[in-house]
Parts: C-alpha cells; sequence; structure tokens
C-alpha cells in the first residue's frame, strides 16, 4: 500500500519505541505497533481515476465553508481521521508560489479557524490552502514554484487531521459548485464545479491520478 511521503518515519518512530518497551511491557509495546498501523492507515495514499471534465476535490473530507469572498469563491473541506490527507490539483496550472503562513491552531471545522497557520499554493488564477488544526502541524508540499501540474495530480498532504480550502478563479460563483455544506467528497474523483471557459482548454493535459 502506498503511503504519504515522507511518513514512513512516524511509523518507524513507533516500532522503534515497541521494540525498545518489549522487554519491560508488551502491552506497552503492542500498543506501539497498533499506532505504528494506526499511522500507516492515516497515511495511506490510493490511486484515484480522474474524472474527464470538472473541477474536482482536492481533498477528502466533508464541505464545510462555501463562502464568496472578495478573492473569489471559497470552497473548505474538513479532512476527519478517518479521511485520505493527501492533496491533489483541482485544475491544470502553472504553481506561481508556495508559502507557508503562520496563524494560530484552532480546530479546523471552526470558524475560527480562518486565522490557522497554513501552507497557501498559489496558481494562475486560483489559489488552495492547507491549513493546519488543533492536532495537524504538518504541511507538505510536494510541488515548487514553476511547476506545471495536472488536474488530479498530488501536490501535498497534511498530517493527523486538518482542512483544505479552495479558492476559485474570478469567473466562478457558488451557483457554479455541484456541492454543498454537508457533502463528502474524494479528492481527484469528485467533481464540485464545471470547467468554466478559461480552463476548458487545458482539459485535455488531465492525467490519471495512478501515475
Amino acid at each position: 500500500m502506498r503511503i504519504a511521503r515522507p511518513s514512513y518515519r512516524y511509523a518507524l518512530l513507533a516500532v522503534v519505541v515497541a521494540g525498545i518497551a518489549f522487554p519491560f511491557s508488551r502491552i506497552a509495546s503492542a500498543a506501539c505497533v497498533v499506532a505504528a498501523v494506526g499511522v500507516v492507515y492515516f497515511h495511506r495514499d490510493p490511486a484515484r481515476v480522474v474524472p474527464p471534465q470538472g473541477v474536482v476535490s482536492p481533498a477528502d473530507g466533508e464541505v464545510t465553508v462555501v463562502r464568496e469572498e472578495d478573492d473569489g469563491l471559497r470552497l473548505g473541506i474538513y479532512m476527519s481521521g478517518w479521511d485520505v490527507h493527501v492533496n491533489r490539483a483541482p485544475m491544470d496550472g502553472v504553481v506561481e508560489a508556495v508559502e507557508h503562513v503562520p496563524g494560530s491552531n484552532k480546530l479546523a471545522f471552526t470558524k475560527d479557524s480562518k486565522h490557522n497557520e497554513r501552507l497557501r499554493f498559489e496558481f494562475e488564477d486560483y489559489t488552495a490552502e492547507q491549513i493546519a488544526g488543533t492536532f495537524a502541524r504538518r504541511t507538505y508540499s510536494y510541488v515548487e514554484p514553476g511547476d506545471e501540474v495536472a488536474r488530479g495530480q498530488r501536490i501535498g498532504h497534511i498530517s493527523f487531521g486538518s482542512r483544505f480550502d479552495l479558492v476559485f478563479p474570478p469567473e466562478y460563483d457558488a451557483e457554479d459548485l455541484t456541492v454543498d455544506v454537508g457533502h463528502r467528497l474524494y479528492a481527484g474523483e469528485t467533481v464540485v464545479a464545471p470547467q468554466r471557459a478559461a480552463v476548458d482548454d487545458d482539459a485535455e493535459r488531465s492525467v490519471t491520478a495512478s501515475a
């Protein structure tokens, strides 16, 4: 089973502790082994098949925010501890910047999380944000400025519960969404909006996420 990089080290740490604890307490050692299995499960990275058209969800989870703001339509997705935490590009594009934004660490599903620490991916005409929560303090980018990404391509992951926000290009509004608050989404597979004319020309570059 493929897991998100570089998450092996979390599982390895639990295994090492299990070995150290074994001579003193088999229960504690077994608990560490269970923790290692849990870490691997949490960081699983399944293959996804990208649909032929449409803006795809950048994250697994539940829609908790649909809001029109000054900088565009915002879609917020809460990732629970049971969700896959690998994030994917919702549209084709070129990465213009990857920026760490310091902030607080409030619960990711609350309104206060708008001030939370985050990792922001700036594309030509849209923005994607990994938002840290109370327990999620580790965000990872797989891309760098200048990289060209395809719709559904892995762009990063975040460890141990969190939220992911997508700010759409300016031509989108709430009526374009095919999902709403409370809907469950799957990264790279769930279509959250149709592709507008500004991005339709690039549809040919979309690939299956199993690559």
